[in-house]
């Protein structure tokens, strides 16, 4: 088929952000096709979607073929995807197999930049994520009713330091600290796994700390939080989110956030200035 610049592609996970981007195209006169992921994609997403294709994870060549098959000029990243998955649930065709031997790292972005690289030699526009849906960026500022202490202030200051060292090396978005202590580092087992080890360890009063990657890429693995994290931190008596504002997404704010002050968790938006201060207010 023709390309046809009405009709976007979705590239789906899981979780709620590809029925909302749904939603949201359609209202700007958009036809939407999905390429939704066995396991992980919501049948809602499909149900909501003008045309759909269930794939498995590494199967490239499908991808391609349905999103040029349906029109589709441009197409978004949406959605989780559980990266343990990528030792045990991969089935990799000819294509997907020659790109992971051209990539020399295995991790995150390398593997996402290639795979959009991919798509648009075959002439699908990998568009950013948050294209129709910029209100779901984190707010700057305090959330809940319950306030900062200097002692919080300090480690999310401290633990801002280390979630950026860690997104340089393209190792995680989120660290779990308390009294300028590191308790644990998101890796490949995602950030309510890290809150859960580091807020065993700290007993309670940790600080989660969510930031982006430098040099993030908007078209792809965006931070999210939302009403599962606070219930996450909820478990282990964990005391303050903190997020990188205007450059995550966030959620069920509203659910989130009741859910949160029930708890006395404090959830803030924080912005880092120029000369490297942090703006928490």
């Amino acid at each position: 088929m023709p390309r046809d610049l009405q009709t976007i592609g979705i590239i789906a996970g899981g979780g709620q952000f590809p029925l909302l981007f749904i939603e949201a195209a359609h209202n700007e006169g958009r036809r939407v096709v999905v390429v939704a992921h066995k396991g992980e994609t919501d049948e809602q997403v499909a149900a909501a979607a003008d045309a759909v294709v269930w794939v498995k994870l590494g199967q490239l060549g499908r991808v391609i073929s349905f999103l040029q098959k349906e029109g589709a000029g441009e197409t978004v990243f949406l959605g989780s995807i559980t990266k343990t998955k990528i030792f045990r649930d991969v089935m990799p065709d000819f294509k997907a197999l020659s790109l992971w031997n051209k990539i020399d790292r295995k991790q995150d972005d390398s593997i996402l930049r290639a795979f959009a690289a991919a798509l648009e030699k075959e002439g699908i526009k990998v568009l950013e994520s948050t294209i129709y849906l910029r209100h779901l960026l984190f707010p700057p500022g305090i959330l809940t009713k319950k306030k900062l202490s200097g002692t919080q202030r300090q480690d999310i200051v401290f633990g801002w330091q280390n979630a950026r060292a860690i997104g340089k090396l393209d190792i995680g978005q989120c660290v779990v600290v308390r009294d300028c202590t590191v308790l644990a580092v998101e890796a490949i087992e995602g950030t309510d796994a890290a809150i859960l080890r580091g807020g065993m360890l700290a007993k309670e009063k940790a600080v989660v700390v969510k930031v982006k990657k430098p040099g993030q890429d908007f078209r792809f693995d965006l931070p999210a939080t939302g009403f599962d994290t606070i219930k996450t931190l909820q478990q282990v008596k964990g005391a303050v989110l903190a997020v990188e504002a205007g450059q995550s997404l966030l959620f069920d704010r509203e659910k989130m956030i009741n859910e949160a002050n029930k708890s006395g968790i404090v959830v803030v938006g924080v912005t880092e200035c120029e000369d490297g201060s942090l703006l928490m207010e």
